[in-house]
């Protein structure tokens, strides 16, 4: 095939530094825009995009020519900039240094996204550490409770 095509589905979860709810709801609005910007400047087409206080949760398709750990490097750079700039109360605003990364079937993309849209009601019932713990079971994640809330 002398054509590369792809079409990679990405649910990305990741939280604020030590999970500081700093994210402002007069911001998110506008953080989530920047976001998909981010994402169409490297060739990655956001599809659904929500912030709580503490976290971020991003679907989107992986661009065909750059990693997915250059990607999210990306966007956490932009984001934490963007932020620093817009607002003072955020010059100490840093986004955790890991993340969690799950693949998407095509026949389930409007399952995340409406999970993902639905995340305040979502987080009346269940704590974000909560949430990741059962994202990281559900696809059988093995890791360290000690790396994971840095």
């Amino acid at each position: 095939m002398s054509q590369s095509l792809a079409q990679i589905y990405v649910h990305l979860i990741f939280s604020t530094k030590n999970r500081v709810p700093m994210l402002k709801d007069e911001t998110r609005l506008r953080l989530h825009e920047y976001m998909g910007g981010i994402l169409r400047g490297i060739g990655s087409k956001s599809i659904e995009i929500n912030t709580m206080p503490d976290h971020a949760h991003v679907l989107f398709t992986l661009s065909r020519t750059m990693s997915l750990s250059d990607t999210i490097a990306e966007l956490k750079r932009g984001t934490s900039l963007w932020l620093k700039e817009i607002d003072p109360c955020y010059e100490n605003f840093y986004w955790q240094s890991g993340y969690a990364a799950f693949s998407v079937s095509s026949s389930k993309v409007e399952v995340v996204r409406k999970y993902i849209q639905n995340q305040q009601a979502h987080h009346q019932q269940e704590s974000y550490q909560d949430e990741l713990r059962r994202w990281l079971h559900e696809y059988e994640i093995e890791y360290d409770e000690r790396y994971v809330w840095d």
